[in-house]
């Protein structure tokens, strides 16, 4: 591949989608197990992989931000990391003169 770059965008945006998803899916569960979520297999697995995650939000954003909304402003900070990503490789790629899209 001539473009390592453009692999590096694509497996990052990836990854943010993946999270953003598997967040989502934590979200949805959540709601539907309501206060048995914590006995549920699935919404414990769902807890395991968002855990990074959280815990980078977490470092990040300031300590006045309770620990309930965390997940809200998580998605929303990946949701436009994604819409970043997405500018940015569209941006390499007019720069480039390719045709990613």
């Amino acid at each position: 591949m001539n473009h390592p770059e453009l692999l590096f965008i694509g497996a990052l945006r990836a990854l943010v989608e993946v999270a953003m998803l598997f967040l989502l899916g934590q979200g949805l569960l959540g709601l539907l197990a309501g206060r048995g979520r914590d006995s549920n297999t699935m919404y414990k697995l769902f807890l395991i992989i968002t855990g990074p995650v959280l815990k980078t939000a977490r470092r990040i954003l300031p300590p006045q931000i309770i620990d309930k909304h965390l997940p809200y402003i998580a998605f929303a900070v990946l949701f436009w990391m994604w819409i970043a990503l997405a500018w940015l490789k569209r941006l390499y790629c007019e720069t480039n003169l390719l045709q990613c899209f």
